[in-house]
């Protein structure tokens, strides 16, 4: 997958969205390589359950660096059907693939109204910039 085709949420998270065999819309969630940039060297990844129901905006997992322990947020609200187990033992694969092998999970959306709150690469991008400058 390609940053620009992706849409963002304001914590770094990334989503692809695709429809499933039975029709339903699913969510493809990473981290943005900006976020693990800034992150620097990874430890520790703790991944949820298949299964289990996320809700937008809420922790699903955590993301942990030498410089610090991040939560990882579910951009939609719906079911985890999918998660990429590989990571916890691969971490690498996030710096060296974030947007197509690093993804966490994939989530059967329940509610598409959190999808309008995401960002296109674009305004990702200037979100990116901002914080740079802030620092």
């Amino acid at each position: 997958m390609k940053p620009e085709e992706l849409l963002y949420s304001k914590t770094h998270e990334w989503v692809a969205i695709a429809t499933d065999e039975a029709g339903a819309k699913v969510a493809t969630v990473g981290i943005s390589a900006f976020a693990l940039e800034a992150l620097t060297d990874l430890v520790f990844v703790d991944l949820p359950q298949v299964g289990r129901s996320v809700s937008a905006g809420e922790p699903f997992g955590e993301i942990e660096s030498v410089k610090a322990v991040s939560d990882l947020y579910s951009p939609v609200d719906g079911e985890i059907v999918e998660v990429n187990s590989t990571l916890v033992d691969q971490l690498e694969t996030l710096s060296d693939d974030p947007y197509t092998s690093g993804w966490f999970v994939k989530i059967r959306i329940a509610d598409e109204t959190a999808l309008s709150g995401l960002m296109d690469h674009a305004a990702y991008q200037k979100q990116c910039e901002q914080e740079m400058a802030d620092e």
